[in-house]
């Protein structure tokens, strides 16, 4: 697909607006059953999606957790969306999501989201990014190394009902200009 002249749109997710988290609920809902059902057993995809990923889940996000959610937008159309937490006391940005639906992957969506949050640790004078992700999701742990990530540690968390998330830590330096 020829994108030249497009510009990818990131679209603040305002906590009053229900359809736009509900857009949010949906893009997760397909992304995570497409993309994790080689990794993670369906029972766990789903438990998942209602602690972390539903309505509910998200607007208490939003309201009492500090994310600021992002619709990525191509021509009018919602392609994926990005979770972050700024951590201004720290210097940096955890980015707790980013999900773009599978028939959008490879057109260097990702690379404008990359780029996006980069340019707000820019503004903020945040020295890095860092995040989690599954240590058997390899083309998303490809993914970060090529856009300069480095594993820095690895980490088991409890999340209830037996499940634990089984994450590398990944990290990248900011380069302030």
């Amino acid at each position: 697909m020829d994108r030249k002249g497009e510009v990818m749109k990131f679209v603040f997710v305002n906590r009053e607006n229900p359809i736009q988290i509900k857009k949010v609920e949906e893009l997760a809902g397909r992304i995570w059953r497409e993309h994790y059902s080689t990794i993670l057993e369906s029972r766990q995809i789903e438990y998942m999606l209602q602690h972390f990923q539903s309505f509910d889940a998200i607007q208490e996000q939003i309201a009492c957790k500090n994310y600021q959610y992002y619709l990525l937008n191509q021509d009018n159309t919602d392609i994926g969306f990005a979770g972050i937490i700024e951590e201004p006391d720290k210097k940096s940005l955890f980015l707790s999501k980013i999900y773009i639906d599978a028939d959008y992957r490879g057109r260097g969506y990702a690379s404008e989201t990359f780029a996006f949050l980069e340019e707000i640790c820019r503004n903020k004078n945040y020295h890095k990014i860092w995040l989690t992700v599954n240590r058997y999701n390899e083309s998303s742990i490809r993914a970060y190394e090529k856009k300069g990530f480095r594993k820095v540690r690895t980490q088991v968390t409890d999340i209830g009902e037996g499940y634990v998330m089984d994450d590398y830590v990944m990290e990248k330096e900011i380069l302030l200009t």
